[in-house]
């Protein structure tokens, strides 16, 4: 695992979810001092804004993709003469 205050935007989603369950798991678990909880708490909060903004642009790029299809189904019907709903 990665050291809490390393830089975390070159993770993809996948590499930061991974990095943020054994985050959980060794908070869970317990038994770190004070400042080392502290400091797994940061990192984690760090990753989920990561997984976060992935998340984000996978939907972005999905809605885009959606709406290009919709817009191309419309344009067909309009050439066809055929009502698109």
């Amino acid at each position: 695992m990665g050291d809490p205050g390393s830089v975390t935007d070159d993770l993809n989603y996948e590499q930061a979810r991974d990095e943020l369950a054994e985050v959980v798991a060794r908070l869970e678990t317990g038994g770190l001092s004070l400042e080392d909880s502290l400091a797994l708490w940061e990192r984690g909060e760090a990753l989920a804004k990561i997984c976060d903004q992935h998340l984000a642009g996978a939907r972005e790029r999905i809605e885009s993709a959606l709406a290009a299809a919709e817009s191309e189904g419309s344009a067909a019907a309009e050439g066809s003469g055929v009502s698109a709903r």
